[in-house]
């Protein structure tokens, strides 16, 4: 938001904006509310899957923050596994949770923060989730 960028020093011309929608509903909604604040911003040039078609590959950000769908059970891991992005561990087939976490980690900048609500358990689910942590 506007006051985050105040509150960490910037102006709002002075920071790029990012991000990916799979629902093109949702992606529209996005579009249109940002246009309507007069803010610049490259949601790619449609909706898409963040998981099978990134659509910033190369991006390292600053700051990332995110809501991602928790417990995602249907997010094509299958076909991911050898994926860049898993750099702690290939994320569980049935639950996304860690995918998105290292989908982030991904894309940050060697000194950038990222804050993002997660499911409850997140934190303490085992298995392959344990590994990765």
């Amino acid at each position: 938001s506007e006051e985050f960028i105040k509150e960490h020093g910037g102006k709002l011309g002075d920071i790029s904006i990012y991000g990916q929608e799979s629902n093109p509903t949702t992606w529209k909604l996005a579009k249109m509310n940002l246009a309507i604040r007069g803010i610049e911003a490259n949601l790619g040039p449609h909706n898409a899957d963040t998981f099978r078609n990134d659509l910033h590959t190369d991006l390292k950000a600053d700051f990332i923050l995110a809501n991602p769908p928790f417990n995602m059970s249907t997010w094509g891991g299958e076909g991911l596994r050898d994926d860049v992005r898993w750099k702690f561990g290939v994320p569980p087939v049935r639950n996304a949770n860690y995918a998105w976490i290292q989908h982030m980690i991904h894309h940050l900048a060697p000194s950038g923060i990222a804050g993002f609500v997660m499911a409850n358990g997140s934190l303490s689910a085992g298995n392959r989730e344990g590994e990765i942590r």
